[in-house]
């Protein structure tokens, strides 16, 4: 399989990704995680493509999602060179006081495993002030959220860099713009 990373240098460069042998030997799906794919690029990156979901009869709905995918595979996650990405449909500012698994609890137990938005970093933000979107409600500028992100393991933090879409350029594609990281090794 052949995928794509984009580069400031030349805009799409080819890498080989690795799909067989995935990097969690037990990737133990289950109905309420079926939408997460952990990938190795180059041999050398883990790779988690995260999209999570919210349905009325799920108990664990959105980040919940995730933060059970990360209850399982926290020692998987324990390495280095990792990248955590994807559509997590969530933000600080919907967080409920109920939960142990909202978006402020799993973002603090990912820095705790050293893991840092690249986001965050990139743009000296904090979690629910974000002021670049990444989804746009039936693809509308007034309805504008950010609950894409990319999580780099403590040894690629520094090493990475992020770019973010342009709305205008994205619009007639998908209601969110893409995240595109650089990893420089």
């Amino acid at each position: 399989m052949k995928a794509w990373l984009v580069s400031s240098e030349m805009p799409y460069v080819p890498v080989s990704v690795t799909m067989s042998g995935l990097p969690f030997p037990e990737n133990r799906q289950s109905d309420d995680l079926r939408l997460f794919l952990p990938f190795i690029i180059d041999d050398n990156l883990t790779v988690v493509a995260v999209w999570t979901k919210g349905r009325n009869d799920e108990a664990f709905g959105y980040m919940g999602q995730f933060w059970k995918y990360l209850q399982i595979h926290r020692k998987d996650l324990s390495g280095s060179k990792i990248v955590i990405l994807g559509d997590f449909n969530s933000n600080v500012r919907w967080d409920k006081p109920d939960r142990w698994w909202n978006h402020s609890d799993v973002v603090a137990e990912l820095n705790e495993m050293g893991f840092e938005s690249q986001y965050h970093r990139g743009f000296n933000e904090e979690q629910g002030s974000e002021t670049r979107p990444t989804f746009f409600l039936q693809r509308n500028l007034q309805k504008s959220y950010h609950i894409d992100y990319v999580f780099t393991s403590s040894d690629l933090t520094e090493k990475s860099t992020l770019q973010i879409g342009q709305h205008d350029d994205w619009m007639s594609i998908s209601d969110h713009v893409p995240l595109m990281v650089s990893v420089n090794s």
